[in-house]
């Protein structure tokens, strides 16, 4: 595979079910409850950072490793979990971006920069 794209990611994950007789496990309700494991092991690697400790988790090749293999069992749930429930992740993302725009306009002629002092 070339180009990585969620549909192509989510029949990997389902193959790798497949081949393994997982089908029946993957259950809106398990794939949900392990999403939310897999996130809570994220969040372990940052729990007793200061936010300057956070900013450069990635700078350790250990700790990065550990961040990146716990987003990618976070995405592959929710993937998972999009795919039992028929769910497009980037329409549904697309929509959500779409109502925040409205729910939370931006002040003046730009948004502040979440990053910035002011």
């Amino acid at each position: 595979m070339t180009e990585l794209d969620v549909a192509a990611l989510q029949r990997r994950l389902a193959e790798f079910a497949a081949a393994r007789d997982w089908q029946p496990y993957h259950t809106p309700k398990n794939l949900a409850a392990a999403l939310s494991v897999e996130a809570a092991e994220l969040l372990e690697i940052f729990q007793w950072l200061t936010p300057e400790e956070s900013d450069r988790v990635m700078a350790d090749p250990d700790t990065a490793h550990r961040v990146t293999d716990e987003v990618a069992d976070v995405l592959a749930y929710l993937l998972q979990f999009c795919e039992v429930l028929g769910i497009d992740p980037l329409t549904a993302l697309a929509a959500k971006i779409d109502r925040n725009e409205l729910r939370f306009p931006a002040r003046g002629p730009r948004a502040p920069d979440r990053h910035s002092s002011e």
